[in-house]
């Protein structure tokens, strides 16, 4: 049987790459990254983790996934459907062998990678991708509501209908200046794209035509969004929870390397754990990728690749207390309606997420978490509505 080559699809993106490609694939890096920050934390934390630990994985996991990857525009990063299964593991076997079980996983993602067991997935039918796709984007919606109503609520449920009892018995203590933040936000991401396109009604052709417009049509609703957001609800001091508010800020550090303490014995015991992780892993990224495929007009993405890259990030980001990672259907299909075009978009993201960890943590604090969740809903609303459909 012959083996998978080894051949990063960045490689072949960047033959006649142009530089209005790069500044896209910037503009839509730093949008996911942007994006990204929060979620890696509230992963986290949902997990049973430190949301340190959910920014290491996007920074470290991110990177590898877009530089090695066998997709153009996928993003990698922790991911909702994890939650579960990593609170799990952490409560039974503890943390040192959550992060041993991700780096097994990650050599078994490779190895099924490397023997081209990637491409089953397109025996996968277009029903079940939709189902898929979709359900993601519901509870992306509903893990949206509490900081979207403001509403009091310490601890939020893991399943469906225990989030929406908690909802309903909280509903009191809605936030209205939470509520309008969001709504506005929503309404910005829907409005924004259409005041450029040629016979707006609300601009006419002549000021569309002109630099600064120009200009201004070419950054990315989500930033700017965030920006005014920001800014405002700061002036104005409104009673609004923010990233500072609710997890103490950001850490301003790198990583350490540090292996996980382990014993054989313990090893043993971590079989389960070890191919839930990395079927679950494989499933949901070739799922995220192909998704992803319908969405743009690039090259189809190369699962085996995806996998043995998906393989070398789960192996390396627990050196660096990262938690479990795979392709990010949310975080991807923003990538996509951002602009990117090659893996340089998720590469740059990883960078965002960076730079806001080492230099810009005051400054992300003041976000607030409304606004954000303004920002999700639309990226839950635009996955569901572009994948009714698929081609």
């Amino acid at each position: 049987m012959d083996l998978q080559r080894f051949r990063p699809r960045l490689l072949d993106s960047l033959r006649g790459y142009t530089s209005h490609q790069f500044w896209r694939d910037v503009g839509a890096g730093v949008t996911v990254g942007i994006v990204a920050l929060p979620l890696a934390m509230a992963f986290a934390i949902a997990s049973g983790v430190k949301p340190e630990q959910g920014l290491f994985t996007a920074i470290i996991a991110g990177l590898l996934i877009s530089a090695l990857g066998g997709s153009s525009v996928q993003i990698g990063g922790p991911a909702g459907a994890f939650i579960v299964i990593v609170y799990g593991i952490v409560q039974r076997y503890g943390l040192a062998n959550l992060l041993i079980a991700t780096m097994l996983a990650g050599l078994l993602l490779f190895v099924l990678g490397l023997f081209k067991l990637g491409a089953l997935v397109r025996y996968i039918p277009i029903t079940i991708v939709i189902g898929f796709t979709n359900g993601i984007a519901v509870l992306i919606a509903l893990s949206q509501v509490r900081d979207l109503l403001g509403l009091q609520l310490d601890k939020l449920p893991a399943d469906f209908f225990s989030q929406i009892h908690a909802f309903a018995t909280h509903i009191g203590t809605l936030n209205p200046y939470a509520l309008a933040i969001g709504v506005a936000c929503f309404g910005g991401l829907f409005a924004w794209p259409r005041l450029f396109k040629p016979g707006s009604t609300v601009l006419p052709d002549v000021l569309l035509q002109q630099r600064p417009f120009r200009m201004a049509s070419r950054m990315p609703g989500p930033i700017i969004a965030l920006t005014t957001l920001t800014v405002e609800s700061a002036l104005l001091q409104l009673p609004v929870e923010t990233i500072g508010t609710r997890f103490g800020g950001i850490p301003r550090a790198l990583p350490a390397f540090a292996l996980p303490d382990f014993t054989w014995e313990t090893v043993k015991q971590l079989v389960i754990p070890t191919i839930t992780i990395a079927l679950l892993g494989a499933i949901e990224s070739l799922l995220c990728a192909r998704v992803a495929d319908n969405l743009i007009e690039l090259p189809r993405h190369d699962p085996n690749q995806e996998l043995m890259a998906q393989g070398v990030a789960n192996f390396v980001a627990p050196f660096f207390g990262g938690i479990p990672a795979t392709g990010t259907i949310a975080r991807t299909v923003t990538n996509v309606r951002a602009g990117a075009t090659s893996p340089m978009a998720g590469i740059v993201h990883a960078l965002t997420v960076l730079i806001v960890v080492l230099a810009a943590a005051p400054l992300a604090a003041n976000v607030p978490l409304a606004a954000l969740a303004g920002i999700l809903l639309f990226v839950a609303w635009n996955t569901a509505s572009s994948l009714s459909a698929p081609s």
